[in-house]
């Protein structure tokens, strides 16, 4: 199935961002062609090595020492890249086993590992690719001002590797990978619902599509979760066939082959190369990611949270930032405007209809299972009484807060059953602190 193009361009964009391949090799392949244009430019050109001091190559015209420093620092590289990567990825294995594998998402973004590992592999082909041009026949030549490029990047290596250490060693810590990934979550929340949330907006929705006889169910051929769905091609699309088409899953659920993805109307408009069209406006894959998904960025924070006060592990000072960091995604979700799941063109036309996860739906994911399993823990409970307080008091509507309330009455209900009265009664006073909030109207 052929995507469309700018399903394909955002794609490549986002493998950019995130992962070890596309950033690292870029940088590694421009490194290793900068060794070679700049040891062919010193043999045409020989004045352009004039400038490098004789203190260090006393002879231009000697090819060992060239030979012996490019070979000694491309094999230093690699044995450094090969152990410290070694170290690493074991880490992240150590790392996703105590707090989630979901986690190493957000390792394989990290930008600071991604240039570390361009940079390095870069220099071995920068020496790499300079190597041959060290030569005794049929002249002695030596590139002296390209190996005096390779002794720089080593320096910088050398900086480098230990900046990367330090920073892996803050970025393993539990605060600051999931303060990492409420950043990234935030981020999803600012492209995807860019304009200030607007009071009792719902109450004018135009009524959503509904099923109808003429329906045709165009059916999904790749068994994956919807990653990004191209809203403005699924608009044209039907604006060109005379159609209206209803998505029935929305991004973040998983799509089985064979089960209908959408439901186009007077679907016998839709050729067979339509509907290829169609199901190539939606990006398939094995695993969420944080393209159009602010729900997974809650459930890594989430499954982090939950192994923090199992049983087995029982630190409830994890599970309480986590709580802090998802009270500040939720904070941000309830001030932005849901994207608009009827999408028209001209206006008042609809062309399409998709839905988008709700601020309630949001909420359960964040705080129910946390809630569930906390029930024991006086500390946790009452963290979570505090995120609601304070994403109550940061949105000033009522049917967010009738939610919130309803989120602190159940998790007050849940203690009781396990707590006795004196660990309750703080538990209360923060309830019936939620609930004046109701009553509260902000400007």
């Amino acid at each position: 199935m052929r995507k469309s193009l700018p399903l394909m361009l955002r794609h490549a964009m986002y493998n950019l961002r995130g992962g070890f391949l596309i950033r690292p090799l870029t940088i590694a392949l421009a490194l290793g062609c900068a060794g070679a244009f700049l040891s062919w430019l010193e043999e045409e050109f020989p004045a352009a090595s004039a400038w490098v001091p004789t203190a260090l190559f006393p002879s231009h015209a000697d090819p060992q020492v060239a030979q012996i420093i490019l070979a000694g620092i491309a094999a230093s590289i690699m044995t450094v890249v090969s152990i410290v990567f070694a170290i690493l990825l074991m880490t992240l294995t150590l790392a996703s086993m105590q707090f989630s594998p979901r986690i190493i998402v957000s390792f394989s973004r990290d930008r600071v590992t991604q240039w570390t590992l361009g940079i390095f592999l870069g220099t071995f082909l920068y020496c790499l690719a300079a190597l041959p041009a060290a030569r005794s026949l049929p002249y002695p030549f030596a590139p002296v001002a390209t190996v005096l490029g390779a002794m720089v990047l080593a320096l910088v290596c050398v900086g480098l590797l230990l900046f990367f250490i330090h920073h892996i060693s803050q970025a393993i810590s539990v605060n600051h990978i999931v303060d990492r990934i409420a950043v990234e979550t935030e981020a999803v929340i600012d492209e995807v619902m860019p304009w200030p949330h607007r009071l009792n907006h719902h109450l004018r929705d135009a009524e959503p599509l509904r099923p109808n006889p003429s329906e045709v169910a165009v059916l999904s051929h790749d068994s994956g979760y919807i990653r990004f769905v191209d809203t403005q091609r699924l608009v044209a699309l039907a604006k060109h066939y005379h159609v209206t088409i209803r998505v029935l899953r929305r991004v973040g659920h998983f799509v089985p082959a064979g089960i209908p993805l959408t439901m186009v109307s007077k679907g016998n408009r839709l050729p067979p190369e339509g509907a290829a069209e169609l199901l190539a406006a939606f990006d398939f894959g094995p695993t969420r990611t944080l393209q159009q998904d602010v729900e997974f960025g809650v459930l890594q924070i989430v499954d982090v949270a939950l192994k923090a006060i199992s049983p087995a592990v029982n630190d409830p000072t994890t599970a309480i930032n986590c709580v802090d960091q998802l009270s500040r995604i939720l904070i941000r979700y309830a001030s932005r405007e849901p994207p608009e799941e009827l999408l028209y063109d001209p206006p008042g036309i609809v062309r399409a209809s998709i839905g988008w996860i709700h601020f309630e739906r949001l909420l359960e994911a964040a705080f129910e299972q946390i809630r569930m399993y906390s029930k024991t823990d006086v500390a946790v409970s009452l963290r979570l009484l505090r995120a609601l307080g304070d994403i109550a008091a940061s949105t000033p509507d009522p049917e967010f807060r009738r939610m919130l309330v309803e989120q602190g009455i159940r998790t007050v209900a849940g203690c009781a059953e396990k707590l006795g009265e004196e660990e309750l009664r703080e538990l209360r006073s923060r309830q019936a602190a939620l609930e004046n909030f109701t009553a509260i109207s902000q400007p």
